[in-house]
């Protein structure tokens, strides 16, 4: 915790002495990304940057379900195809199906869904032909 700037020092010179007090104790030298570079640097700026990265950290989802249910099959069609086995491809491609058939059953709000299950056993084999390939 801070204090409160003493009457008398300028308000720099209170500041650097609080750097380099916390930098001497090595408060610095644990910090979450250390050596990593930073995630938005390049990106352009946003004023709702910070609104929109705890929605992410929260999991919340801008998009409608339907097209974040979407979304979601895309995803998994892709990490079934780069799944380490086909065991975990089997379980990825099983998950979403069951999302899907959810809602198909009850279809969620928004726009049409427009999805059908994956057809399992043609997934592994364009996963098979892909490996093979190369």
């Amino acid at each position: 915790m801070t204090e409160r700037k003493p009457p008398g020092v300028s308000f720099e010179s209170f500041v650097d002495r609080q750097i380099r007090e916390a930098a001497d104790r090595g408060d610095f030298a644990r910090l979450p990304g250390l050596g990593k570079p930073l995630a938005s640097l390049d990106a352009p700026y946003d004023e709702l940057w910070w609104v929109k990265g705890k929605l992410h950290r929260e999991g919340f989802s801008p998009l409608p379900p339907a097209l974040a249910l979407r979304k979601e099959a895309e995803d998994a069609y892709g990490a079934a195809l780069a799944a380490p086995t086909e065991q975990r491809a089997r379980a990825v491609l099983a998950e979403v199906n069951e999302k899907i058939r959810t809602a198909l059953r009850r279809p969620p709000p928004g726009p049409p869904l427009g999805l059908a299950e994956f057809d399992v056993e043609a997934v592994l084999a364009e996963r098979r032909a892909r490996r093979a390939a190369g």
